[in-house]
């Protein structure tokens, strides 16, 4: 490549970069104040399960519609105006009075937010295929980043009872200003062009039998919930079963998404000095810990400990299971078999905790553990038929 190409693919991966982030900070904007939303509309946990099952099912529109928005008007497109949507529709959550209102908001932003997803990756994926060093793994912790970013933002709100419109009207300005830097950065072509033939740090794509993508599917499936209890129940468990305030309660999110943030900077590090399934075996193993005792030890700065503990080894699962399903001699099969997992089990697994929880003889923890601590035994098992 030319310097000048170069140096266009240092500006455009900065953009790139900068969107990761952004979108990691969108849905941490609202989710540690969930609770405070909840009590507003005044409803139970059942109900906050079913909102957000609902609003989840636009997550499978807009993965259906995905490669048809990009193909029709590529990524750079895709990416500004849809960033102008969820700037658009992040303030309007405070601004819903009621449970119909809510779920509309909530559904647009997850279908606008796969098809922002969706474009960000091709583009990140297409800038890493021409360097030497991928860069995919940290453009992935620079989401969880933002997650942080905007968690702490979210529970110093909380604490101090700033109002959640005043909030969210905030984020969604400078979401505007991360825009405006984006907007000119961005590659203006889909065309990846791979490094060299020959390069030295090009890992050769080994031979491998098929998997059925029933295995596939599975695995999508079960890494997300581990994933969705740590993130949008713990505020939750902190709130109705340890009795803390709602900014406490969301340092519980900050924290199990300070242990993503961990986990997924150091992860290709960690590979480096040991195999693909040393390191997932040991990611099932702190995961399991941190969430049992997150989810049943009654104790607050454990609890938050342990969610961090949990954060860490749960941040690379779903890395390792995309790397393997990316291996397959059916990749694209594959890897579409582990997405349509982790978006069906969005229909099914929040209604679940939610049915768990309001339950007389259960708890918030108690629900969250049933869900997610046999999702990470199944991870275990199956990815010995895929690695």
């Amino acid at each position: 490549m030319t310097s000048t190409q170069i140096t266009k693919d240092q500006r455009a991966l900065r953009a790139v970069a900068m969107q990761f982030f952004i979108n990691g900070a969108v849905t941490a904007s609202y989710i540690p104040r969930l609770p405070e939303i909840r009590d507003h509309l005044g409803v139970d946990l059942t109900t906050i399960g079913q909102l957000l099952t609902a609003a989840s099912v636009t997550g499978l529109l807009g993965s259906w519609l995905s490669s048809r928005v990009v193909c029709q008007f590529g990524t750079r497109t895709t990416m500004i105006y849809g960033t102008i949507m969820l700037i658009i529709l992040l303030p309007l959550i405070a601004a819903a009075s009621s449970v119909w209102m809510l779920l509309m908001v909530l559904s647009a932003i997850m279908l606008v937010d796969v098809l922002v997803d969706v474009a960000m990756n091709i583009q990140g994926s297409n800038l890493s295929n021409r360097r030497a060093m991928p860069v995919m793994n940290r453009l992935h912790g620079l989401w969880s980043v933002g997650s942080v970013v905007g968690g702490i933002i979210a529970a110093t709100m909380a604490s101090f009872l700033i109002p959640l419109q005043w909030h969210l009207l905030g984020a969604a300005a400078l979401m505007g200003v991360g825009l405006i830097y984006i907007g000119s950065g961005l590659l203006t072509s889909d065309k990846a062009v791979p490094v060299e033939d020959g390069d030295e740090n090009a890992a050769p794509t080994p031979f491998r039998a098929p998997v059925s993508l029933w295995v596939f599917a599975i695995l999508g499936g079960t890494a997300f919930v581990p994933e969705m209890v740590g993130s949008d129940w713990s505020p939750f468990r902190l709130k109705d079963d340890l009795e803390t305030t709602a900014g406490m309660a969301g340092i519980g999110y900050v924290a199990f998404t300070v242990g993503m943030v961990i986990g997924r900077l150091s992860g290709d590090w960690v590979a480096s000095k040991m195999s693909k399934a040393q390191l997932l075996n040991y990611a099932v193993v702190i995961a399991f810990c941190g969430l049992s005792i997150a989810c049943l030890v009654d104790f607050v700065p454990l609890v938050y400990a342990a969610l961090t503990m949990a954060g860490i080894g749960i941040s690379v699962l779903f890395p390792s299971l995309y790397d393997a399903a990316a291996q397959d001699p059916r990749s694209g099969a594959a890897l579409g078999a582990m997405t349509a997992g982790s978006r069906s089990i969005v229909l099914v697994a929040p209604l679940t905790i939610g049915l768990l929880a309001d339950m007389p003889a259960l708890s918030v923890g108690s629900a969250m553990a049933i869900m997610a601590l046999p999702c990470l035994v199944i991870i275990g098992y199956l990815y010995r038929r895929i690695h």
